[in-house]
């Protein structure tokens, strides 16, 4: 086993909320040290077009932004690996981080290692994904005016996704795999009474249609799970609405969590239930998840981790 020196911050996760963290803590001459993760860049390197990000009035790829905010951090002095954090232990100060066998220790800790959109696995899912499928109306609504799109899921998130997109489609369908909805009455009554919103009740995406390089998602293969009758359907767009999954399970059982995985910050900052660890993003952001919010987060983080220290020293 090898054994680093002691950091001043180390943060782990390198999406828009890591990054942002990595560029204010680097300017503070914190040296901090970046964990990227098994997906380097988060969630927007698999987001195509991001066009509500302000400063960029011509839109940019998800990719290339966090290859910029990696950059802007590097340039200020941030240390940036692309490995995975395997284990941690934050019992007691300096916090020690494991990559495998290679231990690393720091007085702080800032966790930003977001949540991942739950999805049904399909086959090609993951190349589509940007191409047509989509985890997040608000993030890719746009794209989709005047055509025709599908939301998997019955809760208020898809009753939610689902309204938001007729603000574009000219038809949304909600395929759902029981023949009623688990979303608040208010939510359903909504849907209900949207005439651009069409239910397919007991149904199921069985496979994707399409190719990335060439035009993207096509349509998609239902099934009815009540009589397995298979059939086509011709669909520009397709979202899920079944829920995120935070990337929490190397702190479990340290750090405190919601009944979903998330973890919970004090409310007025980032401080968790552990001095010395900060959380920020969409690791504890179940309601906004957007790549605005999750960077104001992490620069909120990494000022409260500044501060923190400053407090520490002699």
């Amino acid at each position: 086993m090898s054994e680093n020196n002691i950091r001043n911050v180390i943060i782990i996760g390198s999406g828009a909320a890591g990054l942002t963290a990595a560029i204010y803590n680097a300017r503070a001459d914190l040296e901090p040290l970046v964990f990227e993760g098994s997906q380097p860049g988060g969630q927007l390197t698999i987001t195509t077009d991001v066009e509500n990000y302000p400063g960029f009035p011509e839109g940019i790829m998800g990719p290339d932004m966090m290859d910029a905010f990696r950059k802007q951090a590097q340039r200020f002095g941030a240390e940036t690996k692309f490995e995975a954090v395997t284990n941690t232990d934050l019992s007691e100060r300096p916090f020690k981080v494991w990559v495998g066998d290679d231990l690393y220790r720091s007085h702080a800790i800032i966790i930003a290692t977001g949540a991942s959109a739950k999805t049904l696995g399909l086959e090609h899912e993951d190349e589509l994904m940007g191409y047509g499928v989509s985890a997040c109306a608000t993030c890719d609504g746009f794209f989709f005016k005047d055509q025709e799109v599908i939301v998997v899921g019955g809760g208020d998130s898809a009753m939610e996704e689902s309204n938001y997109l007729t603000k574009f489609a000219k038809k949304v369908y909600v395929v759902h795999r029981r023949e009623e909805l688990r979303a608040s009455q208010i939510m359903q009554d909504r849907a209900f009474n949207n005439d651009k919103i069409e239910f397919i009740w007991n149904t199921e995406v069985n496979a994707l249609i399409g190719d990335p390089n060439n035009g993207g998602l096509e349509g998609v293969e239902l099934i009815n799970n009540q009589t397995d009758e298979t059939y086509e359907k011709s669909i520009n767009g397709l979202f899920y609405a079944i829920g995120h999954t935070p990337n929490t399970s190397v702190f479990e059982d340290q750090v405190d969590m919601d009944e979903k995985g998330y973890i919970i910050t004090s409310g007025k900052d980032t401080t968790t239930n552990i001095e010395g660890v900060f959380a920020c993003g969409d690791v504890q952001d179940a309601v906004y998840r957007q790549a605005v919010t999750a960077a104001g987060s992490g620069c909120k983080a990494a000022i409260d981790a500044e501060r923190w220290l400053v407090t520490q020293e002699g």
